[in-house]
């Protein structure tokens, strides 16, 4: 591999693949930049983002600014004197002075096929529009959202019953091989970055707990697509009695009719309820503060049958 002075920002598990597919290459960054730690989990302990406990176990730098318009932190960035920043779900927008400081590039590893699904959710996005494929693009950072040059993607096949999480993993993987495939071409400018179609481009905006609610007047396709890119999530979700209960996992009944949200059956195969089209088969439910069961063992402890869902 080309000999080249690294810097790496990135904070959740997808920026992780990328860091560990360089650094098993030989290529160790000369330090990280990460979000500051979170609080997470039932205590709502501070915790280190998983780019960070990677960066820590390998004696890496860690840098996490709360903030790049700091010119404080602009310059300990440009201390290192890097010939690429390497970006992965880092989570904070770049700014010039940033984008200035490598030599000869800032790349950026996106999960999606760009122009399609700029923004922050891109893999939910094409789960949500019923995609076929999704893929990874190495991407040349500019100071737009998404909208930089691009080296090169590759794609991959979306599961019919694939969820976000289970795509995330399979795209993370991918977006590291990619990286560490076009490094050497990427450094030493041999590979052309070429620009985006503007006129295709789309965009996958935060996700928001309420984006995920079911809405029974819409066909069975697209909620079983809400489900699937719901998880793990928010997760995708209904009211019974006012009470939130999560759906992780749910099939289409095709040619199944009655008033939407009206439960058509309730038993060991599922909990089927009306839809705007077809109806949904709810596979696998839980309760807030209780572990997910089958939809049969949830029908047996809840009275579902002959209800009428809002």
């Amino acid at each position: 591999m080309t000999q080249a002075r690294v810097l790496f920002a990135g904070t959740p598990e997808f920026a992780l693949a990328s860091l560990m597919a360089l650094t098993d290459a030989g290529i160790v960054p000369l330090a990280v930049l990460t979000q500051p730690d979170r609080p997470a989990g039932r205590g709502k302990r501070l915790t280190a983002s998983p780019v960070k406990r990677f960066a820590l176990e390998l004696g890496i730098e860690v840098l996490q600014p709360p903030t790049l318009k700091d010119p404080e932190a602009v310059a300990r960035i440009a201390v290192f004197e890097p010939d690429i920043l390497v970006v992965a779900a880092y989570g904070l927008i770049l700014p010039q002075s940033v984008l200035d400081i490598p030599s000869r590039a800032c790349v950026n590893v996106h999960a999606s096929l760009l122009p399609r699904w700029r923004g922050a959710a891109p893999i939910q996005a094409a789960i949500l529009a019923g995609d076929a494929e999704t893929g990874i693009s190495l991407m040349a950072v500019t100071a737009g959202l998404d909208s930089g040059p691009v080296y090169v993607k590759e794609a991959l096949a979306i599961g019919g019953e694939e969820t976000a999480g289970e795509l995330h993993d399979r795209l993370a993987t991918l977006g590291g091989e990619l990286l560490v495939r076009h490094f050497d071409a990427i450094v030493n400018g041999t590979l052309e970055a070429i620009e985006q179609d503007e006129s295709r481009a789309t965009y996958a905006g935060k996700i928001s707990k309420q984006d995920a609610q079911l809405d029974w007047a819409r066909p069975a396709e697209e909620l079983h697509r809400q489900v699937r890119a719901y998880n793990p999530v928010p997760g995708a979700f209904f009211l019974l009695d006012d009470m939130p209960i999560k759906c992780w996992s749910a099939g289409i009944v095709a040619g199944a009719a009655g008033t939407p949200g009206d439960v058509l059956s309730a038993g060991r195969d599922g909990i089927v309820i009306a839809c705007g089209r077809d109806a949904l088969r709810l596979d696998r439910l839980q309760r807030p503060g209780k572990r997910p069961v089958t939809a049969g063992e949830f029908a047996g402890s809840v009275a579902m049958t002959g209800r009428r869902l809002g």
